[in-house]
């Protein structure tokens, strides 16, 4: 079991926090596997949808658009189309296991508690490679997004701001997050069924290239190298659906709200991409320029969007990214990324200080601090480059998830199929061994810099848990899962 509280517990009386199993289902709580209930139940299934797609971002194309077009050699749309194919696998694996394993933590629960310890520890550590990098990149293409639409005002401003703004909403609770979220979703729906209508209309009056099936099909182009390249850089548009699970002990209803809700969330962010980027791509005014001298500026959706409607319909997608990508998605991928870090902290895998949560906010606000702090530093180091450097930060980010992804698959079989003797072969078996072998195939065809870092991240990881086994810092789980 995990270190015994023998102290009163200070969460005893607070509202909302559920002492054991789940009130309103039944299920059990995270005490059944040796912990205290310390973050707030609060967030229902809308909540938890409604995150997913915020996290996601329903406009996520958009900041990175151009990047994913020159990868793809125009095929975009199918990019989107493959790479949500890849990350339906993925959430049913992820509603497998939080519905074993209701707790904060992702993968790194996922798997510390279906394979092993170190797994897990190795798996947390991966995906903070996409947690902990993921916030910077999301301020710095939002005050690109920003300065390209009020160039009096530097980059480095706009990324103060953003960083300052989501610290102050997370540290007032996820109640406060939750609600800011429905407000952010309507707004960037609006902002796409305008873009969508504007941009079909003008296909029909003749605007760029008319309808035709390009960007989901291009023998010129296509090979499955190149298609899954450019996907290693597409995925991080699908990221956030993984981050729902980081909530589970903020879910107020059954555990299997979490796997649906994922569910949920990805497929239809899914349609909403491959449908925005199929009209965007038919817009651009020279698709083998692009192809051939890429995106530096960050500003091809924005390029498009001024063919189809003019420039203030340009100037209204890039200040909606700004704010989708600046304030909606960094302020939930905070809220995740400082979740997994508590959870770490909490079974002594990282610094101690990062599992205290504020006595009545109810959140783990030295976590926060610490994710602010990163991303402000990264964000600011990557405006000092030419070309800010997005895609290879993308790729970057992808590379740790896809590869912690890969471990929870695996954790799927050892677990159900392994220990509990599942004969649910499609779901415990098929589905996770299908998973894997796309996630496995898109991180070889990824870019041999991300490769490279990600493998260098991996040894660092190894040698901490190294040292964290010879300290005898192992947490012991509680068998709770065994039942």
């Amino acid at each position: 079991m995990s270190e015994p509280r023998t102290s009163s517990d200070p969460t005893e009386h607070v509202p909302g926090v559920a002492r054991g199993p789940i009130p309103a289902t039944g299920d059990r709580g995270v005490e059944a596997f040796g912990y205290r209930q310390e973050l707030k139940r609060s967030l229902s299934f809308t909540d938890l949808l409604v995150y997913g797609l915020i996290f996601m971002v329903p406009i996520a194309p958009f900041g990175i658009f151009g990047s994913v077009f020159q990868a793809s050699g125009g095929m975009v749309a199918l990019v989107y189309a493959v790479g949500g194919l890849a990350m339906a696998f993925t959430a049913a694996s992820y509603s497998q296991m939080s519905r074993a394993f209701p707790m904060a933590g992702s993968v790194y629960t996922y798997a510390g508690r279906g394979i092993a310890q170190p797994v897990g520890f190795l798996a947390g550590w991966m995906i903070l490679l996409d947690y902990v990098l993921i916030p910077g990149l999301l301020y710095l293409i939002a005050s690109i997004a920003m300065n390209s639409t009020v160039p009096s005002v530097p980059v480095w401003v706009w990324l103060v701001a953003f960083v300052v703004l989501n610290t102050v909403v997370n540290y007032f609770g996820i109640e406060f997050t939750a609600r800011v979220n429905r407000i952010m979703l309507v707004a960037e729906l609006i902002v796409l069924a305008i873009f969508l209508v504007i941009g079909v209309v003008a296909l029909a009056g003749g605007e760029g290239r008319g309808f035709d099936f390009s960007p989901v099909y291009n023998s010129d182009t296509f090979s499955l190298k190149l298609v899954f390249g450019a996907v290693s850089i597409a995925v991080l548009s699908f990221l956030g659906f993984d981050g729902i699970s980081t909530l589970a002990e903020e879910n107020r209803e059954s555990a299997r709200s979490i796997g649906k809700s994922m569910i949920a969330a990805l497929a239809l962010a899914g349609v909403l991409f491959i449908v925005q980027t199929w009209v965007a791509a038919l817009l651009v005014a020279d698709p083998e320029s692009l192809i051939a001298d890429g995106d530096a500026a960050g500003t091809a959706f924005y390029d498009a969007a001024e063919v189809a409607g003019g420039h203030w319909l340009s100037v209204l997608t890039a200040v909606a990214t700004a704010i989708a990508w600046g304030f909606a998605n960094s302020l939930v991928a905070q809220a995740a990324t400082s979740r997994l870090l508590y959870a770490m902290a909490r079974d002594r895998q990282l610094p101690r200080f990062l599992a205290h949560v504020h006595p009545t906010r109810r959140v783990p606000v030295n976590a926060t601090l610490l994710v602010a702090v990163v991303s402000l530093a990264l964000g600011l180091y990557m405006t000092t480059r030419d070309d800010y450097g997005i895609g290879t930060l993308s790729t970057l980010v992808n590379f740790g998830a896809l590869t912690a992804f890969l471990l929870l698959h695996v954790s799927v079989v050892v677990h159900y199929v392994g220990r509990r003797k599942s004969r649910d072969y499609w779901r415990h078996l098929a589905v996770p061994v299908i998973g894997f072998a796309i996630l496995l195939y898109v991180l070889i065809n990824a870019k041999l810099a991300a490769q490279a870092v990600g493998l260098v991240w991996l040894g660092v990881g190894v040698v901490a848990l190294a040292v964290l086994l010879a300290t005898g810092r192992e947490p012991q789980l509680s068998a709770e899962e065994e039942l």
